[in-house]
Order: structure tokens, then C-alpha cells, then sequence
């Protein structure tokens, strides 16, 4: 124990020693708080578009679509008769830059709802989410004229319900919004993906800086193979949580002058829509901890035995790219968790060890996951770590000090049944 100790000891100073570990402990919180906030912000500050509506209808409905594009905040409307030619000088003023699109409305939108619009951006679905609005809603009021209806009072009628949403955990209302719900769920299945990632590959390349520099060869001859891989999952852990505890008092600092921060850029209202605690109960820490255990130890001993079968940085690049398929196949469900947490799909993620670590954590965020399927995943989890924990330890220990051509799977084979 006394000699995984001093292996934990040297990976957790030499990390820590890093300029790179405290910028990214430092700055981390706010890499996160700008991926979210960034995109809302430029999103809602596009910009005024210039746009001109090719009026060819026969009656006023070209009209109120103007005064409607006018009265929002996005458009900048100009109403022009349709004709010959008119079309085409318009698609030459786009392409001069002289205006950014144009609207062509004519009778079929009452009767059909068809519109055209060209633009040189028709990408934006902000300004696509505005027309559409629009033209609904001068549409409507012309078809319920035109039955001699009042569309003041079917506007009336059309009250908005603002529905208030709030999560149950266990039997207990948490007052969790949705938007908090699907937000927790999302932070937390990103942060897993990327620090089970990260220090995964750091385990890896350690293993081959120490296999290259021939450092290993000095370090087996004072302790087994599979003391040295142990002590290096556990020193560079030790280093990840002690980083999660500096991106969480960084995190509280921030959220705490949230206001204060985005204010000045007129970003104070996003603020508060964006950055809404959501309720982080202990049990919800504790499966998160738990999970980024699990998760951190399971794929760190499978980067540890792809370090230990490659020869150089660029074998163990090539390499990897199974394991992190492996991770991955949890990160891009994540919206598919989120929408049916449970799902079979969703449960059946959450049970396999190499999906678990993402997909519990963000079904438990999301919705209620019951106490049998938890205990479960756990189990298969702590199964399939010392699972694969005995089959990298064998790799680890024969492939720590070959080097040449990367071994194939039956080479690999036969290194467990050796090992």
C-alpha cells in the first residue's frame, strides 16, 4: 500500500504543480457560464433586418403584414407593389448588400397559408420564427372577417396559459421548473463526458510518456505492474475531484454575480432566464459523484491498457477511439434521455456499465428513477469497473514494457490469458 501511495502522491503534485491545471480549474466555471450564455445572448441580438414585401394580393392583407413586420423589433418592412421586374431587382439589391431579403405575400397565403421568402441568410430561425408569426396571425384575422367574425374578440378569447411546472422527487414537490430539470440534466451529462475524458487520456498518455522515456523500466523494478497502474487512476482522480471542488466554489461565485456581471452588456434579463438554480438535492450530488467515480475508474483503466499496448502518443490517439465510442454512444442521447427518461432505451443505457456513468445521472436529473433500477446500475457499475479493471491489469502488465507493432485482438488474448 505504502508504494501505491507514493505513486498516487507523485501523479497528484506533478498535476497540480501545472500552470494549465490552475488555469483550467480557474477559468473553467467560466468556459461553462459562456457556453451557455454566449449563444443566448448573440441569439437575441441579430440585429434589424431590411426586408420588402412583394405585395400581390388584392385587397389590405399585404398592408397589415408590413405595419405587423413594423411593429416587432427584428424587421425593418417596405411594402412594394408586385410587377414585372420586381422580383428580379430585388434579388440584385440582396446580392448588393442593400437589403437582406424579401417577403413575396400574395392571395394563396389566406387561402393556403404559402408564402415565399428570400433572403441572403435563411438560416436564422429567429427571423423565420417572426414571419411565420406574422403571417399567421394577418391570415387568421382575414379568414374569420371574411365569416363575419370579430377578430378582436376571438384575440380576446385566444388567452396565452402559462403553464407552471414543478418536479416531484420521491414524494416531495421540489418546485423545479422544467427549463432547471432539462438544464441540470444537460450540465451534468456534459461534465461527465469531458472530465472522464480528459482524465482518462491524461491516464493514458502518463502511461506512455513513462513507456517512451523507458522511466517505466525503473519504476516496475520497485513495484508490480499492477500497483503502478492503480496508483496512477487513483492520483490523477484525487486530482479531478480536488478540481471539481475548485469549479464549484468558482461556479457559486459566479452565480452568486450573475446580475452584476451581464448587466453592463444588457444581458441582465438572459441572465436570469438562463441561469436559474435549479434544485441540487444531496442525493442528487451523491449520484453524481457516484457515477463520475465509477465512470472515471472503469474508462481510466481502459486508457491506462491502451497506453500500455501503444508505442507512441500517435498509436495511442489511433488507439482510444473504441473506448470513447463507448462513452459517446451516452453523450449524443442526451436529448433523447432527457424527452423519455423512461424509456427502454433510456433504462437500458443506464444499466450498461459503459453507458451508465452518462445516462443515469441525466435520467436521475430529469425525471424519478426508481430505487431498484439505481441499486441495479450501481451494481452492474462496480461489476463491469472490476471487470475491466482485471482484464487492463493483465494487459498492463505484459504491455507496459513491450514496444513495436500495436498488438492485435488475439495477441491481446493471449496477453490476458498470460498476464
Amino acid at each position: 500500500m505504502r508504494k501505491i501511495w507514493a505513486v498516487i502522491r507523485r501523479e497528484f503534485v506533478e498535476r497540480i504543480r501545472s500552470k494549465w491545471f490552475w488555469i483550467s480549474a480557474l477559468l473553467g466555471p467560466v468556459f461553462f457560464g459562456a457556453m451557455i450564455v454566449v449563444p443566448v445572448l448573440f441569439a437575441g441580438a441579430g440585429g434589424t433586418r431590411r426586408i420588402a414585401v412583394v405585395d400581390g394580393t388584392t385587397g389590405a392583407f399585404g398592408a397589415r403584414v408590413v405595419a405587423g413586420l413594423r411593429g416587432g423589433k427584428i424587421f425593418r418592412a417596405t411594402r412594394v407593389p408586385a410587377g414585372v421586374g420586381v422580383v428580379d431587382s430585388l434579388t440584385q439589391l440582396v446580392g448588393a448588400k442593400q437589403l437582406d431579403g424579401f417577403l413575396i405575400v400574395t392571395d394563396a397565403v389566406v387561402e393556403t397559408g404559402t408564402a415565399e421568402y428570400r433572403a441572403s441568410n435563411v438560416s436564422s430561425f429567429r427571423d423565420v420564427a417572426e414571419l411565420q408569426d406574422v403571417l399567421a396571425r394577418v391570415a387568421v384575422a382575414a379568414r374569420l372577417e371574411r365569416q363575419g367574425v370579430d377578430p378582436a374578440v376571438v384575440g380576446r378569447a385566444q388567452l396565452r396559459i402559462s403553464l407552471d411546472t414543478k418536479k416531484i422527487s420521491g414524494s416531495r414537490t421540489t418546485g423545479e421548473s422544467a427549463a432547471q430539470s432539462f438544464a441540470l440534466a444537460y450540465v451534468m451529462g456534459v461534465v461527465l463526458f469531458l472530465v472522464i475524458t480528459i482524465y482518462g487520456v491524461n491516464v493514458m498518455s502518463s502511461v506512455v510518456e513513462e513507456k517512451t522515456t523507458r522511466i517505466v523500466e525503473v519504476l516496475v523494478s520497485s513495484l508490480r505492474p499492477f500497483q503502478l497502474m492503480i496508483g496512477k487512476v487513483l492520483g490523477v482522480g484525487a486530482v479531478s475531484i480536488f478540481q471539481f471542488v475548485l469549479w464549484g466554489l468558482g461556479a457559486k461565485l459566479l452565480l452568486s454575480q450573475r446580475q452584476a456581471l451581464l448587466a453592463g452588456v444588457g444581458g441582465a434579463e438572459e441572465a436570469r432566464q438562463v441561469f436559474q438554480m435549479p434544485h441540487l438535492s444531496a442525493a442528487t450530488l451523491g449520484v453524481f459523484l457516484g457515477y463520475f467515480l465509477g465512470g472515471f475508474f472503469l474508462y481510466s483503466a481502459m486508457y491506462a491498457a491502451v497506453g500500455a499496448m501503444s508505442s507512441n502518443e500517435q498509436e495511442a490517439r489511433q488507439a482510444q477511439q473504441p473506448v470513447m465510442f463507448l462513452l459517446m454512444i451516452a453523450y449524443v442521447s442526451m436529448f433523447g434521455l432527457t424527452n423519455n427518461p423512461e424509456s427502454t432505451y433510456a433504462v437500458t443505457l443506464s444499466l450498461i456499465p459503459f453507458t451508465a456513468p452518462i445516462a443515469m445521472p441525466v435520467r436521475w436529473a430529469a425525471s424519478t428513477v426508481p430505487a431498484a433500477e439505481l441499486v441495479g446500475s450501481l451494481g452492474l457499475l462496480v461489476a463491469g469497473i472490476v471487470a475491466v479493471t482485471w482484464v487492463a491489469a493483465r494487459i498492463y502488465r505484459v504491455g507496459i514494457l513491450m514496444t513495436g507493432k500495436r498488438p492485435n485482438v488475439r495477441e491481446l488474448v493471449r496477453w490476458v490469458r498470460a498476464g
